[in-house]
């Protein structure tokens, strides 16, 4: 067991490797205007690898030696070190150093060229190489080199993507802290200004990568880091978007004032009825200019609500999309082992919670239940799940009630199921229902284990609020147990006036 979760952790490493260096390659040339490709590196583009890699190999150095001879030198370099880089994936390494000299010649040749910037993605392919083959202190020299080529080149485009260099770096000698260091302030540097698609689609790429590449664990890291990205930036948009009203409201305000004063200073000259006059005048436009300016700033708001809600169902069905695009590959897993176990809870754990946003307003139709049999059913449900030497109490008094069972017996398993984690041996654990009005019913669960700090009993009901080991739960039942309450227009909540323990309470109008 020891070894193949050592081999399992080396094929995520290795897969966390690949997906970086394809996020380095496109981000290595995002922004830039794309110069029209030759006829040879159109042709090389097109064979396919896997089944021709020497082809593929050939045509882009014929590709290199005409851009060279050309002058275009960088797509000379973007070529070359493709060629390269199919050079060492089938462990030609000497070949490969060979063809990364001779770039560096041409390099060198080039009269007009920004030479430290085309010389970076040479010694960025040597450090590749390195990096494969595990050579720590030939790796670090080549970062060292890069380090210099950055500093003096101008192209800011470099200096980013030494941050992703660096990162893989870090991540392939098991320097994660480093790793996830150089990445953060990556985000925060192209966050800061305001690039917020260029960080959503290398998100993006690494989870769509992660996901092709099987990497279960890296698609569920990037995926936390990318919801809470996302959060984050929202805040910040909000905030764009609040200023730019506050601006416009200033402008709209100075403006007002101006035509005031102006009419002020108008009606001093007037006498009689032209002062009454002007003074009507002014009331008018002044009304006028208030309704107009209600009227805008109204359609603005509600374009805002209106886009708002659109963002948050797209978001609700990208996150669907997603996880159910990972559900095949998770399936062929192997699920004996509490990580794959774990990531496919929460995979479904994304699906119900997304499907819940998507259809706020279709309400669940009730049932007419018998309670207390409804109750042993679950009670029965749960106590393969209860320690031993621990009591299980139902009191539900003999009546029927509508009720939505599919959502009522979800949340009553779950919370039965974490009061069955949480309740030592000797404890006790009840499920109770209660009538507390002609429209009001209420469940209650209450178990003797440890109390929750009065402080996060809010919190446990926010999904992604932070990022938890998925192997100890994903922190999505309780938040996806109150949407499912809100849906049949009552509410989940903990009684603050329970000491013993914890108590859950939940509020159902009928």
């Amino acid at each position: 067991m020891h070894y193949e979760t050592k081999s399992i952790r080396m094929m995520i490493r290795k897969n966390f490797l690949i997906v970086f260096v394809n996020l380095l390659l496109c981000c290595a040339v995002a922004g830039a205007e794309e110069p029209a490709k030759s006829d040879l590196q159109q042709r090389a583009e097109a064979v396919n690898v896997k089944e021709n890699i020497a082809q593929a190999r050939s045509l882009y150095i014929r590709a290199f030696e005409d851009y060279a001879a050309k002058g275009q030198m960088q797509q000379a370099v973007e070529c070359g070190t493709k060629g390269a880089a199919l050079y060492y994936k089938e462990n030609f390494y000497k070949e490969a150093f060979d063809l990364l000299r001779r770039i560096d010649a041409s390099i060198n040749n080039a009269p007009n060229a920004d030479k430290s910037a085309l010389q970076y993605y040479t010694t960025k392919e040597r450090l590749q190489m390195y990096m494969k083959l595990r050579k720590v202190a030939n790796a670090q020299e080549q970062l060292a080199i890069m380090d210099r080529e950055a500093a003096t080149t101008k192209d800011e485009r470099v200096k980013d993507d030494l941050l992703y260099t660096k990162a893989i770096y870090y991540y392939t000698f098991g320097m994660n802290e480093k790793g996830n260091a150089v990445f953060g302030e990556m985000t925060s540097k192209l966050t800061a200004s305001k690039a917020y698609d260029k960080v959503d689609d290398a998100y993006q790429t690494l989870i769509t990568n992660g996901r092709r590449s099987g990497n279960s664990n890296m698609v569920a890291q990037a995926y936390s880091s990318y919801i809470a990205w996302k959060d984050s930036v929202s805040e910040l948009k909000r905030a764009d978007e609040v200023g730019a009203l506050k601006q416009q409201i200033e402008a709209g305000e100075a403006t007002i004032a101006e035509r005031d004063s102006s009419l002020k200073s108008r009606a001093a000259v007037i006498t009689g009825l032209g002062v009454l006059s002007a003074i009507l005048a002014a009331a008018l436009v002044l009304a006028i200019l208030v309704l107009l300016r209600f009227i805008v700033l109204t359609r603005k708001q509600k374009r805002t609500i209106r886009l708002a809600n659109e963002n948050n169902a797209l978001k609700a069905q990208f996150i669907s999309n997603i996880s159910a695009q990972l559900e095949p590959t998770l399936q062929k897993l192997n699920s004996n082992q509490p990580e794959v176990r774990a990531l496919l809870d929460f995979s479904n754990h994304i699906q119900t919670l997304s499907q819940l946003e998507r259809s706020a307003d279709d309400a669940p139709q009730p049932e007419d239940t018998q309670i207390p049999l409804f109750c042993d059913e679950v009670a029965a449900a749960v106590k393969p799940q209860i320690k031993q030497g621990v009591h299980l109490k139902v009191d539900a008094p003999h009546m029927s009630a509508p009720l939505c069972r599919d959502y009522v017996r979800h949340i009553l398993l779950h919370l039965l199921g974490n009061a069955a984690d949480f309740t030592p041996e000797g404890g006790n654990i009840t499920l109770e229902f209660k009538k507390r009005g002609p429209h009001k019913l209420q469940f209650l669960v209450s178990n003797t284990g440890s109390s929750i700090p009065e402080e996060k009993r809010e919190d446990v009901f926010k999904p992604f609020l932070e990022i938890h080991d998925l192997t100890q739960g994903d922190g999505l039942g309780l938040p996806i147990c109150r949407q499912m309450a809100l849906r049949m227009n009552g509410d989940l909540n903990i009684d603050p006036q329970f000491t013993r323990g914890t108590r859950f309470v939940l509020d159902l109008q009928v």
